[in-house]
């Protein structure tokens, strides 16, 4: 196993910048490795879950169609479900209630389980429209309902419904003259001064547009990537966001007053191609999941390399933060990666 340095002590989020002329020290090992997969892992989610009596559960989805729960305190599975038919689970994400989760499958299904006291039931589902890797997006809407952005029927449409009544609220179709392909990544997410939902999308011919979900309009649409966007990530704090592509770097971008996206900055990487995305809870570090089997981890206000890690030996196609900072990785070596880096302050 090899481990990989691209940072100075003086990098650390918050840390001292006066330069220094001591070596760093190398990343460090994980914390610990969870395996009994038995195939490759391609979504992670980590929730409080009422399974662990209180302390924090990991989720992984694997190819195989099995949702794994992990308890972080045995590093064993505590349950494993099996709702998709032997097909991919793609997105995994808990809602508010904290026993509710949804899956997400390339069997066409998205399943509400409901996990309250043992249980382990589907007890609703939604038939998704495209067989696509673009993975929903869910935002609460007070503490019983909320809504959800799935691919829709048309290969350029994103479906809007509000749940758990699976009422249609409307189907996003880019305009006439937009040619922006198929939509690969979704973020919904609302605004401090307004009640209104917003969508984030990122397309296949490696665009962001952002969508007013309630005028059902692109406010903005920004050219980020000559390649389909796998991930993004947004901020709605600084109002930044990033994504990553099948190319050779990160595209970090930011949404003005007016709702107008904006590039600020490209950062390059040593190999091409990003599978996942995602932004620490408290905002100082992001991390990547890479097609070169590397997590990458920067500083985000500067986009500093902080560190490689060279753990996995296949594509890691996951990546996920808990509140507390703690980050886990899935890859298609069947293992899955949980570090302490940087811890919150």
């Amino acid at each position: 196993m090899t481990m990989e340095q691209e940072s100075t002590p003086s990098d650390v989020p918050g840390g001292d910048c006066t330069p220094t002329r001591m070596a760093a020290p190398p990343p460090p090992d994980p914390q610990f490795v969870l395996r009994g997969t038995q195939s490759a892992v391609h979504a992670l989610h980590f929730c409080g879950g009422a399974q662990g009596q209180g302390h924090p559960l990991l989720l992984s989805g694997s190819l195989s169609g099995l949702v794994h729960i992990w308890s972080l305190q045995t590093r064993r599975a505590v349950a494993t479900l099996d709702g998709h038919e032997g097909q991919c689970v793609t997105w995994l994400q808990t809602l508010p209630q904290g026993h509710q989760l949804l899956s997400q499958g390339r069997d066409l299904k998205l399943c509400l389980w409901d996990l309250g006291e043992g249980r382990n039931a589907v007890v609703d589902s939604v038939r998704l429209e495209s067989i696509g890797f673009c993975r929903g997006s869910v935002l609460a809407r007070g503490h019983q309902h909320w809504t959800l952005a799935v691919p829709g029927r048309g290969s350029d449409e994103v479906q809007i419904l509000e749940m758990p009544s699976k009422t249609s609220v409307c189907t996003l179709k880019p305009e006439a003259d937009a040619k922006p392909g198929m939509p690969m990544c979704l973020e919904l997410w609302q605004a401090n001064s307004s009640p209104r939902p917003l969508l984030l999308a990122g397309y296949e011919d490696g665009s962001v547009a952002l969508w007013d979900v309630s005028e059902r309009k692109v406010c903005s649409r920004i050219a980020c990537h000559t390649e389909p966007v796998m991930a993004l990530d947004f901020d709605s704090q600084k109002a930044r966001g990033v994504s990553g592509s099948a190319e050779k770097a990160l595209a970090v971008w930011s949404l003005d007053e007016q709702q107008a996206l904006q590039a600020l900055r490209t950062q390059e990487l040593t190999n091409p191609g990003i599978a996942d995305v995602k932004i620490r809870p408290d905002r100082k570090i992001l991390a990547t999941a890479g097609w070169d089997h590397r997590i990458r981890v920067f500083h985000w206000w500067t986009m500093k390399p902080l560190a490689v890690l060279a753990f996995h030996s296949a594509t890691v196609h996951c990546v996920a933060f808990a509140t507390d900072g703690l980050l886990a990785a899935g890859s298609r070596d069947q293992r899955i990666s949980v570090w302490s880096l940087y811890p919150r302050t």
